[in-house]
């Protein structure tokens, strides 16, 4: 008669090849090669929108009416990518996009040139997340970190190329509104709902929950209600960062967006509720769409204030990282360490 052993923890079991813990559509395209074709098509569209949508900043000796069906096509890519992404319909919301980017470009009114570059925003900024995989290595979130702030500055270009006529601060409060509001609804399926937060996950998204409002309302009630030596004293901090680096960090993707998507992109490799975390990362890149929209912006200045807060962003980011992926107690340590979370491939979809 066999005896189990005495004594000893238990230890997690590492024999088993780890599975998507999401059920995922059937593919729509049987056919492999097919569905590659399609996929390297969908790429050129976006390659070639990026680059047509670059000319409206960018002096180079091409027609001008090239800009607005260069911005079409890429807000369809972008339409394709994240209704692919997040397994939606794409016989309905693709139609509804290629319609408004077609009337736009087309009829040109102005309420047509400001929805097509919301949209516009909207699905870069969020696809830019979402496109992204889990990452167990710095080198893997630096590389996820970069290609999410690509997807979203060929946005930035596609908003530029439509040249709307809008107020910058309502543009830019609709297009966060509307980005964080469709990444909540991507992400509560993908992140297991609020129920599926643990208790330190839980505390992350609170505390930057916080930090977002805590600036959000300090910045306005500074420009507001402050005195007025400290609104001089930041107006001349600004305006002494624009003569001497050209450019100023934006606080708001610094501190809050870009170290979200560090932070985001490595819990996912642990843990489903990592989503959570880079909802706040769509601030990051729904800022950085928005911030081209003014025909007055100059690129130069706009360019590297990107530049200063990418830097400073993956910098705090890498930072939080290694405090947020520590272990919670030495107890984990003397266990099995747990496989490594999985998910579809980049272009698959995830639910």
């Amino acid at each position: 008669m066999s005896r189990a052993p005495k004594g000893g923890r238990r230890r997690l079991d590492a024999s088993v090849p780890p599975e998507y813990d999401l059920p995922t559509r059937e593919p729509r395209i049987e056919s492999p090669r097919t569905a590659r074709f399609l996929m390297f098509l969908v790429f050129l569209g976006w390659v070639a929108g990026t680059v047509g949508s670059g000319t409206a900043i960018v002096a180079v000796d091409t027609p001008a009416w090239i800009e607005r069906p260069s911005a079409a096509l890429l807000m369809v890519v972008f339409a394709i990518g994240l209704t692919h992404r997040g397994g939606g319909h794409m016989r309905i919301w693709m139609p509804m996009t290629a319609a408004l980017a077609a009337l736009a470009a087309v009829l040109e009114t102005n309420v047509l040139l400001a929805s097509a570059a919301a949209v516009t925003a909207v699905l870069a900024s969020v696809w830019a997340v979402l496109v992204t995989r889990p990452a167990t290595t710095v080198f893997g979130a630096i590389r996820e970190y970069v290609l999410a702030l690509l997807v979203a500055l060929s946005g930035t270009l596609g908003v530029a190329a439509w040249n709307a006529p809008v107020n910058y601060q309502r543009f830019n409060l609709i297009v966060l509104t509307v980005s964080l509001g469709l990444a909540i609804t991507l992400v509560w399926n993908l992140g297991a709902g609020l129920h599926g937060l643990g208790r330190q996950n839980l505390a992350i998204l609170l505390g930057v929950a916080g930090l977002v409002m805590l600036v959000i309302a300090y910045s306005s009630f500074v420009r507001t209600h402050g005195s007025q030596s400290l609104v001089e004293a930041f107006r001349e901090l600004v305006v002494w960062t624009r003569q001497t680096f050209h450019g100023v960090p934006r606080p708001v993707e610094v501190l809050i967006g870009f170290p979200a998507l560090i932070v985001g992109v490595s819990l996912r490799s642990k843990r489903r509720e990592g989503w959570w975390i880079l909802v706040f990362a769509v601030i990051g890149t729904a800022v950085l769409t928005t911030s081209l929209v003014t025909p007055g912006a100059y690129p130069t200045y706009i360019g590297l204030s990107t530049l200063y807060s990418s830097v400073l962003g993956l910098i705090v980011g890498l930072v939080l990282r290694r405090q947020f992926l520590k272990e919670p107690s030495s107890r984990a340590a003397r266990a099995i360490a747990p496989v490594v979370r999985v998910e579809p491939p980049r272009f698959a979809a995830l639910k």
